[in-house]
């Protein structure tokens, strides 16, 4: 490995795996994440074990899935003795460079209960060196660059309101902030990290940098705001009423209120309702010009690194956090069990495997994956309790052994300080809040707690998921068989931080400080 090896993790948030590969690809202009992937490796059934945010974040960090790591919710506190990629590299001598967030909340009983960092659900991953904050609900570094290039800055929390160009007319969706699009919350996160590296190029550095766009609110600077035409993009798929959609499971006429569509665009009370196809369209047509948005920023990070010599010494992955649902089943968010919030983007490039790049792996990879790989990439052992595996054989062109037949994912939906809209539409008590997923490549179940059916979805034959087979006597059998799937992979992945160890005569036996 060379001296001054370089690792550089991109993840866009809520960015959909289909932008690049499915049913948005082909209405979306993405050239600078296309170009990367003919010179890296695409996962083309990558899948994040969890979401929203936070969770999310936590699952990719440390490794763990969600019934470990216990993050389950955003808010919901990580515990600060559960190592992570940040604590990891620094035993390989990086310094974890953050240009963003990571969507941490700490453990309180790391702190006294003044402290600040208390008070916030988007804290910082402990071992990494906040080089850029960027927090969404906070943002301080990007508000003053705006105030200093002589915006005239209102109160933060219109900061993402569309502005109408016309006083004699309500703002609608389309319609672009106050920011101009080279001083955009993506252009600015991409200015800091390019500025900073630039003077590190002979040394090694691990930097992560997490752009919040394509998430709403749904407001995009010229020219992205009008790039694509809604009446050229496809409906979402779906049933024919909002009541129909309900009618699925009790779950589901939760999920239908969070978030509402009406919610996801700020500044344009009245102007759009989610009856209404073309706003659905408009909305629709929104997201794609902030995921062209994300792409032509990390073009610019790409040209960097070989403007200035460092490509073919960086590791480069692209990924995102979780999905999205952008009308599908009358639905919008991520919070359900649905495809599209789960499936998400992997592209890596390993300068050092070239004969791999432009190739595809269709196995099915997970977002716990990621911290394993890097930490194999730089020459760490997998510590003890993470549930991911490397990816790097897929890197070298070879399938491990063994490699698993399905993906596991989870959901909490209820919150301690009151019912939510999911808690309120299934009776749950906050305990029995949550569901697991299993799929394989054709079938795919839904497990609920406290006592909900499950959902039973055939994705060969039915890929939009609108025909639930969980009540079908025909399929009796390959219910049983994934719900005892589901039950055993769970056995197996129970936390083994310290169960594979054991103490002996001679000094505890398996253990790797």
């Amino acid at each position: 490995m060379p001296e001054n090896q370089k690792i550089l993790l991109v993840i866009a948030d809520q960015f959909r795996a289909d932008c690049i590969s499915g049913a948005l690809a082909q209405h979306v202009n993405l050239p600078n994440i296309n170009a990367f992937q003919r010179e890296a490796v695409t996962f083309k059934q990558h899948y994040s074990v969890t979401n929203p945010c936070g969770p999310s974040r936590a699952s990719i960090f440390t490794g763990r899935y969600a019934m470990n790591h216990r993050s389950v919710r955003n808010g919901a506190p990580l515990a600060d003795d559960i190592t992570n990629i940040a604590r990891e590299m620094r035993k390989s001598g990086y310094e974890p460079l953050l240009y963003g967030y990571t969507d941490t909340s700490i453990d309180p009983r790391s702190r006294h209960p003044n402290d600040p960092d208390l008070k916030t659900e988007e804290h910082v991953l402990p071992g990494f060196t906040e080089a850029l904050e960027a927090r969404l609900k906070e943002n301080y570094p990007w508000r003053a660059y705006l105030a200093s290039k002589g915006y005239d800055i209102p109160d933060y929390a219109q900061f993402y309101d569309s502005i109408s160009p016309d006083p004699t007319r309500p703002a609608r969706p389309d319609d672009p902030p106050f920011y101009k699009a080279e001083d955009s919350d993506t252009a600015f996160l991409t200015h800091s990290l390019i500025h900073d590296l630039t003077v590190r190029k002979d040394q090694k550095w691990f930097a992560l940098a997490t752009y919040l766009r394509p998430h709403p609110p749904l407001v995009a600077p010229e020219p992205y705001n009008r790039m694509y035409d809604p009446d050229d993009l496809p409906m979402p798929p779906r049933r024919p009423s909002r009541d129909l959609e309900a009618a699925v499971h009790p779950f589901m006429k939760g999920a239908l209120h969070a978030p509402k569509m009406e919610n996801i665009v700020r500044g344009c009370d009245g102007q759009v309702d989610a009856g209404n196809d073309k706003d659905v369209q408009l909305l629709r047509a929104l997201y794609l010009g902030l995921a062209t948005e994300v792409d032509t920023h990390f073009g610019r990070i790409i040209n960097f690194l070989k403007e200035t010599g460092q490509y073919d010494n960086t590791v480069v992955l692209f990924m995102a956090d979780h999905g999205e649902l952008l009308g599908e089943h009358h639905m919008w968010g991520k919070q359900n069990p649905y495809e599209s919030a789960y499936r998400v983007p992997l592209i890596i490039r390993d300068p050092r495997a070239p004969a791999q790049h432009g190739t595809s792996v269709s196995a099915f990879t997970e977002s716990i994956d990621v911290t394993p790989t890097i930490l194999d990439l730089v020459g760490r052992d997998i510590p003890a309790g993470m549930d991911g595996s490397s990816l790097r054989p897929f890197l070298a062109g070879q399938t491990p052994d063994g490699w698993r037949d399905c993906v596991h994912m989870e959901l909490d939906f209820g919150e301690p300080d009151g019912p939510t809209e999911w808690q309120k539409a299934t009776g749950t008590v906050l305990h029995e809040s949550n569901l697991a997923i299993l799929r394989e490549d054709r079938f795919k179940l839904v497990h609920f707690n406290g006592g909900l059916p499950p959902l039973l979805f055939d994705l060969k034959a039915d890929p939009d998921e609108m025909h639930n087979l969980a009540g079908d006597p025909a399929h009796s059998a390959t219910l049983l068989r994934l719900t005892q799937k589901l039950l055993s992979h769970r056995m197996k992945h129970t936390d083994r931080t310290l169960s594979d160890i054991k103490m002996t005569k001679d000094g505890a036996l398996g253990y790797r400080p």
